[in-house]
C-alpha cells in the first residue's frame, strides 16, 4: 500500500473539494436560476468526462505504445507513463475529480432548490427529491454512456492524454 499517496490524494482532494465548493457556491449565489442550472449541468459533465477519462486509462494497452514511441509519434512515451500510473491517475480522474464533481453537483442542486423555492414558493421536499432524482438520472446515464466510450475507444484516449501530457512536458522543458 502506497501511503504517501494516500495522504497526499487526500490533502489535495481536500483543498479541491474546499476551493471548488467556494467557487461553485459564490457562483451559484450571483447568476439567475438558469445560470445555475447551467452550472450544475457543466460540473456534472465534468464529472463524466473526467470518469470517462480515468477508465480509459486503466483500459488501454501498452503494447502500441512502444511501436509509436521507437518512431517518435509525439505523445507515445507519455502515453506508456500514464498506464504505467494507471492507478494513479485513475484514482485522480474518477475520484478526485468524479466525486467531488457529483458532491458540488449536489451541493449546487441545493442552491437550486432555495432559488425554486424562493422564486416559485413551492414545497421544497417535492422540488429537492425531483432534481436529486433528475442530476443523478443524467450522472449515471452519463457516465455509463462514458464508460462505453472509454472502454471502446482506450487506446485513443490515452494517447490523446499523451499528446497533452507532452505537450505540458516540452513547456516546462523550455522554461
Amino acid at each position: 500500500m502506497n501511503t504517501l499517496w494516500i495522504g497526499i490524494i487526500t490533502v489535495i482532494t481536500l483543498i479541491t473539494a474546499i476551493l471548488l465548493g467556494y467557487i461553485a457556491l459564490v457562483l451559484m449565489d450571483n447568476v439567475s436560476l438558469y445560470g445555475a442550472i447551467f452550472i450544475v449541468l457543466v460540473i456534472v459533465l465534468l464529472g463524466i468526462f473526467f470518469d470517462l477519462l480515468g477508465i480509459a486509462v486503466t483500459a488501454a494497452e501498452e503494447t502500441p505504445f512502444h511501436s509509436m514511441a521507437a518512431s517518435k509519434v509525439r505523445g507515445s512515451k507519455e502515453s506508456i507513463t500514464i498506464i504505467r500510473n494507471a492507478g494513479a491517475v485513475a484514482n485522480f480522474f474518477n475520484d478526485v475529480i468524479g466525486d467531488i464533481s457529483g458532491i458540488i453537483s449536489g451541493l449546487a442542486t441545493g442552491v437550486i432548490v432555495l432559488k425554486l423555492v424562493a422564486k416559485f414558493a413551492i414545497q421544497d421536499t417535492i422540488i429537492n427529491v425531483l432534481l436529486t432524482g433528475v442530476i443523478a438520472a443524467i450522472t449515471v446515464g452519463g457516465k455509463a454512456i462514458g464508460k462505453e466510450i472509454a472502454l471502446r475507444h482506450s487506446n485513443l484516449i490515452v494517447y490523446k492524454l499523451g499528446v497533452i501530457y507532452s505537450l505540458f512536458r516540452k513547456q516546462n522543458k523550455n522554461k
